[in-house]
């Protein structure tokens, strides 16, 4: 059986006010979002670049190409839904950084980790007066609750828009520091991932690369930028 896709319908798609922000009509159609909500959006800018993904669909609508339209339908029907939730969750992240778990050996590795990370640390500490400590191997390194209670602060002053978009910084890299990094401007996001993944590129110096995990690896960078984009299109 042949998988159903849903036509392209409309000619044109264009931005339209809604009750105080912005949303976007096919021609007089407002879209909605998978749960029948109204698709209503925080920036023009944000409204502009759902227009675009919905005016590049050709013959059928494919979501895959249309990532900013699916962060704000996250945005709307998930993490409005259930933000407390969304919140908790990613506020855990705290507490298992990937800063936090460094490597026994060997001593490049080491040294690798201590360069890129440390200065990140170093930065949380200073900018949010959350230091986290940091352990070898992957056994669980606790933290300080109050330092948690401080980050959790951190991920809760996000409205909906910025939240979907930190939340893929945050799940993508598994570094909560990372994504907060990335909000703050204290570094691009494309530096944010090449952090993220030192343990990966150092075992692939070593070992040499692997077409499916590198191919992998390249579907969730793309995924991480895209939603670093998100986040600043969410930012009034």
């Amino acid at each position: 059986m042949t998988e159903w896709k849903a036509k392209r319908f409309w000619k044109a798609a264009q931005v339209a006010p809604l009750d105080g922000g912005f949303t976007v009509q096919l021609d007089t159609r407002t879209v909605k979002t998978p749960a029948k909500a109204a698709l209503k959006l925080p920036t023009e800018a944000m409204a502009h670049a759902i227009a675009a993904e919905w005016d590049a669909q050709v013959d059928f609508i494919d979501p895959r190409t249309m990532p900013v339209t699916r962060a704000a339908n996250a945005a709307i029907d998930k993490v409005g839904a259930q933000r407390e939730e969304v919140v908790a969750s990613l506020a855990e992240y705290g507490d298992s950084d990937l800063l936090c778990y460094r490597a026994a050996g060997p001593e490049g590795l080491i040294g690798r980790q201590a360069a890129g990370w440390d200065p990140l640390l170093d930065w949380a500490a200073e900018t949010f007066g959350a230091r986290l400590w940091v352990g070898e191997g992957v056994m669980h390194v606790a933290q300080d609750p109050a330092v948690l209670d401080k980050l959790r602060r951190q991920v809760d002053s996000f409205d909906n828009f910025a939240l979907a978009g930190v939340h893929d910084l945050i799940s993508l890299s598994g570094s909560l520091i990372l994504a907060l990094a990335v909000t703050r401007d204290r570094l691009n996001p494309d530096e944010a991932w090449s952090l993220s993944r030192i343990d990966e590129d150092w075992q692939i110096a070593q070992w040499g690369d692997d077409e499916e995990a590198s191919a992998a690896a390249a579907v969730k960078r793309q995924a991480f930028l895209d939603a670093a984009r998100f986040y600043g299109l969410s930012i009034r």
